[in-house]
């Protein structure tokens, strides 16, 4: 990118013109072809997400998150209709277009509207969608989002800097591994060091384009297997 210099000779970042602060996520449904993410619903998706956030869930899934599993169904629609009613985080039900259940969550998150900055997060996942191309598009649909319909200029992924999955998803996703902040959290009494990584818009075209072409039916077999790798688009 090439430096630009003030009048006093130092460099100085490159123009933003006519920038206005972005709109919060409102969106009730984002299809996709694989997947539709689906604003959550406490009744709609009570059963299914239960499968995913109820004591039959692997305990596994939920060491890098920030709660645990919930033991109660009441209790965890008392949970679905709090975060229904959340503005930041907005929370989507991953809804698989197959069958139309709901096998996952994610969430649009620490939304800065002055800045143009937005959080992909809460991303909950049923072993059954983990590793699918419908992982992968729920991902892509939110970036779409994120950066095409809102306009915001950053999407960020942050993990925690030991959770090795989370890490890998993401540079496959094509975010761009940023750094570490040492010390940054304190969660279910230990420490966490946070891994940061993100999607600037003018990386997104050539990012949006190699997701497309990976999520494209004709890089899929009649049986679901991938063609080619992500990494090879």
């Amino acid at each position: 990118m090439e430096v630009r210099y003030n009048s006093d000779g130092q460099p100085i970042g490159y123009s933003v013109t006519n920038w206005s602060k972005r709109e919060y996520p409102t969106k009730a449904i984002l299809e996709g072809t694989y997947c539709d993410l689906e604003k959550i619903d406490p009744k709609q998706h009570l059963e299914d997400l239960y499968q995913v956030y109820g004591p039959t869930s692997p305990a596994k899934n939920w060491t890098y998150l920030p709660m645990e599993p919930f033991e109660d169904k009441a209790e965890f629609f008392t949970y679905l209709e709090s975060i229904s009613r959340s503005q930041d985080p907005f929370h989507y039900a991953i809804i698989d277009k197959f069958n139309r259940k709901a096998i996952g969550t994610l969430a649009l998150m620490r939304t800065n509207r002055e800045q143009g900055t937005i959080e992909v997060g809460y991303v909950i996942y049923s072993d059954q969608l983990k590793q699918t191309r419908i992982a992968t598009e729920a991902q892509y649909l939110l970036a779409c989002y994120a950066l095409d319909e809102l306009g915001y200029r950053r999407y960020e992924w942050k993990c925690d800097a030991l959770n090795d999955p989370s890490r890998k998803a993401a540079t496959r996703l094509g975010f761009v591994f940023e750094g570490i902040f040492r010390n940054a959290v304190v969660y279910k009494d230990r420490n966490r060091d946070t891994a940061w990584f993100s999607i600037i818009d003018s990386e997104w075209t050539q990012t949006k384009s190699r997701l497309e072409s990976w999520l494209a039916p004709s890089n899929f077999t009649a049986d679901g297997q991938q063609k080619k790798r992500l990494k090879e688009c």
